[in-house]
């Protein structure tokens, strides 16, 4: 998956989970995109100047909306039963901050472009949902965007997304299961850990 379109995957992101949790998963993207465009350009000049505030925005509002235990599960699969609660919870950190880093970066390179969105696909006994989203850039290019969602404590959080097919917990799944394959799982949590010092910011626990 190359930058741009996980760019574009964290930006959207973003817009999927920071509004009220009464409203239905496509409300919830619907109605979060016009603040957040809003922020992004009443704060440009701020942004552009002192680009680390953007993790601020990112601590408060995102952080709390993805569920990043049943990522974590998810994308580690046998391993996680495998491992021992302080790596467990190591990866759970590391993980989180590879994500919030990586889509705040991503998200200062917005430049206004528009979203189209569709009904929510959602069965009536079930706790899951998908919100499907189309990305149209300034080049006039299509980037289908979906979102799987869950249900959790009556909050609706983000479990997975999809950039124009790919799943972002199948890939991560993928890659990891490889590291942890060839140098154990410490190594996994190592390597999370250097590269979270490169991509830097502050992110909360």
């Amino acid at each position: 998956m190359s930058f741009n379109k996980l760019g574009c995957l964290f930006f959207i992101l973003y817009f999927s989970v920071g509004t009220a949790w009464t409203a239905t998963p496509d409300e919830v993207v619907k109605e979060t995109a016009e603040g957040v465009i809003s922020h992004i350009e009443s704060n440009r000049s701020v942004l552009e100047t002192h680009p680390e505030k953007i993790y601020d925005m990112v601590n408060e509002l995102v952080i709390p909306r993805f569920d990043f235990i049943s990522m974590s599960k998810w994308v580690l699969g046998k391993h996680w039963r495998t491992a021992n609660e302080k790596q467990r919870s190591k990866f759970i950190a590391q993980f989180k901050a590879l994500l919030v880093r990586t889509y705040a970066r991503a998200l200062l390179e917005y430049s206004g472009q528009s979203i189209k969105y569709y009904p929510v696909e959602q069965n009536s006994t079930s706790t899951l949902a998908v919100v499907k989203t189309e990305l149209t850039s300034s080049s006039n290019t299509q980037l289908p965007i979906l979102y799987r969602m869950h249900q959790k404590n009556e909050e609706w959080k983000v479990v997975d997304v999809a950039v124009d097919g790919v799943s972002l917990v199948t890939t991560y799944r993928n890659s990891f299961a490889t590291q942890i394959k060839k140098k154990g799982f410490d190594s996994l949590l190592n390597e999370l850990s250097e590269k979270n010092e490169i991509l830097g910011g502050s992110i909360s626990n």
